[in-house]
């Protein structure tokens, strides 16, 4: 995906539709920062073109390799966080796993049959009673 020399100040809105980018270029631009969660869902992410002003998202240990040429930063080789030897500040609760999330992120998954706040609760969740409860409800205050 080449956004470079497109004008942008900001990260648009819409790239968070395209979380299967492989490659993503935005050198060029007068971008002053990057977000948190601008790359939220990135896991595909293999190669990043920023402003020289800017950090790579995750900071350098998210990437395997991060060149500086006379105008731009390129982030290459997204590092699984799950993988690495650093501690993580927030592991993941019993009964998850686990799963990167995009430059530096992660997300915690529920293993099965586990679900709910931090995967406490056992089973499936009980989507017939929740529905009859929320249409009954519905219905009452219409």
């Amino acid at each position: 995906l080449d956004l470079s020399n497109c004008s942008l100040h900001s990260v648009p809105p819409g790239l968070a539709e395209a979380t299967t980018a492989i490659v993503l270029d935005l050198t060029e631009n007068p971008l002053t920062t990057l977000p948190d969660g601008s790359f939220l869902g990135f896991i595909h992410l293999q190669s990043l073109a920023v402003p020289l002003p800017l950090e790579c998202p995750g900071g350098s240990d998210a990437w395997q390799d991060v060149t500086v040429d006379r105008s731009s930063r390129l982030c290459h080789g997204q590092r699984n966080p799950c993988n690495s030897s650093v501690e993580l500040a927030w592991p993941c609760p019993e009964n998850s796993v686990c799963a990167p999330d995009g430059p530096g992120l992660i997300q915690c998954l529920c293993d099965s049959p586990f679900h709910g706040y931090k995967c406490l609760r056992e089973g499936t969740f009980p989507m017939l009673l929740f529905g009859g409860i929320l249409g009954t409800a519905t219905v009452s205050l219409s």
